[in-house]
């Protein structure tokens, strides 16, 4: 039986576009995670491959402008992440996904997680900057969380020996890499913060990638470090890399090395400002003993004026034993300031780094004779030179020609004679020959054509 059709009839090509308006008008951008499978690119530079799983597949393109960018090489069985627009292909009736970001999937769920954990803390205000607390001027013991293997902390220990040797360093050892070390960092730092034997604690560990640092960015390390009753310093991976770690911490410094160029001041402006000290302390205990004097005498001068000479003669006594005991003090805390100074001294000089000026004078012993060598070597050359150019000088030499039998003819003021115009008769001349001299006076001059 023949059913006459009722509403518009479409074409095929009709119905697909009606299909992918409608799919692209009901999803938005989409994440999708899943398995390579059917990868091939052609010479377009487009990709074309399925996103699958156990289940199901989806056909996905990436179009060269977007592929380009990729940070890793597609490859067929790879688990991936990616984010594209749910379109329709209308010349197959194939829907698909058009992506423009694709990551490898363990990467991106870690940076997926890493950023919610953020957002979160973030907003209980877990990295405030109004709670962190500032550094003590000086540090006087530092504790160092990190692997005592690891590079960093051969970094820290240098910078700090050179920088500042009279601080007491304590390592804390802890694995920073692996499943359990977020939990075994957490639990040292709260003990460290709690045993009151530190001014500053200072988490660190070299560079890796995201997974390698993770056990940084754990929940209860973050909360941790902001709980600690000691300020915290992080200086965690590369400038580059970002842990939750650091957003908790008191300070963040991009690298352990510059983590202790910020602990520490450098030795020799601390001594600069120590003298400095000294010196506009010793002008101030002069200048008050002098006021105090000053206002002893006037005070003499008023009770000898109002006063019976018994009575004046007692407050002198008086007078002189203040005046001696001010001395006294005076010196004795003179004496105990320039001891100090002098044992400041004597420890900064006690750690001169003799080792590395021997090293450097190795190396100088071992660079010396280079220049010689090549000094040597530039003179051989030079006098090489200096030999051509003797040569090519004899050759275009006068005296070269005087000695084949030819005479330079000069006046007497050294004037060359180059033809006869340039003599006239009685003019007394000087003829150079290869052995000497002869003096001639010319008698006549001819010109010839």
């Amino acid at each position: 039986m023949n059913v006459a059709p009722t509403g518009e009839i479409l074409t095929p090509s009709q119905l697909n576009t009606l299909a992918r308006d409608l799919l692209e008008g009901a999803f938005p951008l989409v994440w999708v995670e899943g398995e390579l499978g059917n990868l091939s690119r052609p010479s377009s530079g487009h990709l074309y491959f399925t996103l699958k799983d156990a289940r199901a597949q989806v056909r996905c393109a990436m179009f060269k402008s977007r592929s380009g960018w990729l940070k890793f090489a597609p490859r067929e069985g790879l688990r991936v992440l990616a984010r594209g627009r749910l379109t329709l292909y209308e010349a197959r009736g194939d829907y698909q996904l058009v992506l423009d970001h694709m990551e490898e999937a363990g990467e991106g769920a870690l940076r997926r997680a890493f950023e919610e954990l953020k957002a979160r803390l973030s907003a209980e205000g877990l990295f405030d900057a109004g709670r962190k607390r500032a550094l003590p001027a000086y540090v006087r013991r530092l504790g160092v969380i990190t692997s005592p293997s690891g590079a960093a902390v051969r970094d820290v220990l240098s910078v700090l020996a050179r920088r500042f040797p009279l601080l007491e360093v304590e390592i804390l050892p802890v694995p920073v890499q692996g499943a359990a070390a977020a939990a075994q960092i957490t639990a040292l730092l709260r003990r460290a913060a709690a045993s009151g034997r530190f001014d500053v604690l200072l988490l660190t560990r070299g560079g890796g990638s995201l997974e390698d640092l993770w056990a940084f960015n754990d929940e209860q390390l973050a909360r941790a470090i902001a709980a600690s009753g000691v300020p915290v310093v992080s200086a965690v991976g590369h400038e580059t890399d970002f842990s939750l770690a650091d957003f908790a911490a008191d300070l963040r410094a991009p690298t352990p090395s510059a983590a202790a160029e910020l602990l520490v001041p450098n030795a020799e402006d601390l001594g600069r400002r120590l003298r400095n000290l000294e010196a506009r302390l010793a002008d101030l205990q002069r200048q008050r003993l002098r006021q105090a004097m000053q206002r002893a005498d006037r005070a003499a001068l008023r009770l000898h004026a109002l006063r019976p000479q018994a009575r004046l003669q007692l407050l002198r006594q008086r007078q002189g034993e203040v005046l001696r005991r001010l001395r006294a003090a005076w010196q004795r805390r003179g004496e105990r300031d320039a001891a100090r100074l002098r044992h400041a001294d004597a420890v900064l000089r006690a750690v001169h780094p003799k080792r590395r000026l021997a090293r450097l004078h190795e190396r100088l012993d071992a660079l010396a004779p280079r220049p010689r060598a090549a000094l040597a070597r530039k003179l051989a050359s030079d006098a090489l030179r200096l030999r051509g150019l003797a040569r090519s000088l004899a050759a275009v030499s006068p005296l070269a020609t005087v000695a084949r039998g030819y005479a330079i003819l000069q006046h007497a003021d050294g004037r060359i004679v180059r033809s006869a115009a340039d003599a006239t008769v009685g003019d007394a001349l000087d003829a150079r020959v290869s052995d000497g001299r002869l003096r001639l006076r010319v008698e006549g001059a001819t010109r010839e054509p």
